[in-house]
């Protein structure tokens, strides 16, 4: 049952599926719905559960290799998310039936929370410096509205803004670094060993080519 509501919930937004609707596509009597959940809003919270714990598994990366290649492989599985679960994915972020409900706030936080530690993790940083720990949540915010302004008319390609985002977190790391002497010490090891053909090093060619 819960498979079936998400399932509806990621093709249209929660305000456009019924309880009788989705007892029909799964197969079940209305009651037997009302039987396990009160309310659509009991059974949407128990999708949204399922669905917002395999959105923070998107942010889960081996440590291995450059950061810049990681992040655009987070960046690729958090698109596909949002490519499969776009009315639902808008109506999470942007407010559906749940409004106001503290377990739907609490869970799109703990989303939050599992990529903000995850990105820590791929600085090998336990305990961030002000500066840092603002410009970290400050992207996954960013990402997160760069996806909702993406699913309305799909206009840039997603290949193109998956790497924009990454770019996007190497800017604000820098520009923050350059404020932060302790900041540029904690990530001088981590950007040290970033190739020149990665996203970093591309970053870096288009910002020189810019400038001249």
């Amino acid at each position: 049952m819960i498979g079936v509501a998400l399932e509806l919930f990621a093709q249209r937004s929660p305000d456009e599926v019924s309880i009788d609707e989705i007892a029909a596509t799964a197969g079940i009597s209305r009651p037997l719905v009302y039987h396990y959940f009160p309310g659509k809003l009991s059974l949407y919270e128990a999708a949204l559960k399922r669905a917002s714990e395999d959105l923070a598994s998107r942010f889960t990366e081996p440590r291995e290799g450059p950061l810049g290649a990681r992040l655009l492989r987070v960046m690729h599985r958090f698109f596909d998310f949002v490519d499969a679960h776009g009315p639902g994915f808008s109506a999470l972020m942007r407010g559906g039936p749940a409004v106001g409900s503290s377990t739907t706030n609490a869970l799109v936080d703990s989303v939050r929370q599992i990529a903000y530690e995850q990105i820590l993790s791929h600085l090998d940083i336990t305990d961030p410096p002000p500066r840092l720990e603002l410009v970290v949540r400050s992207w996954i915010s960013l990402s997160e509205s760069t996806a909702l302004i993406w699913l309305d008319g799909r206009r840039i390609p997603r290949e193109e803004l998956e790497r924009q985002l990454v770019h996007d977190f190497a800017a604000l790391t820098a520009v923050s670094a350059a404020y932060d002497d302790e900041l540029r010490i904690l990530l001088r090891p981590v950007l040290g060993d970033e190739p020149a053909d990665g996203p970093f090093g591309d970053l870096a060619t288009r910002l020189i080519a810019l400038a001249s």
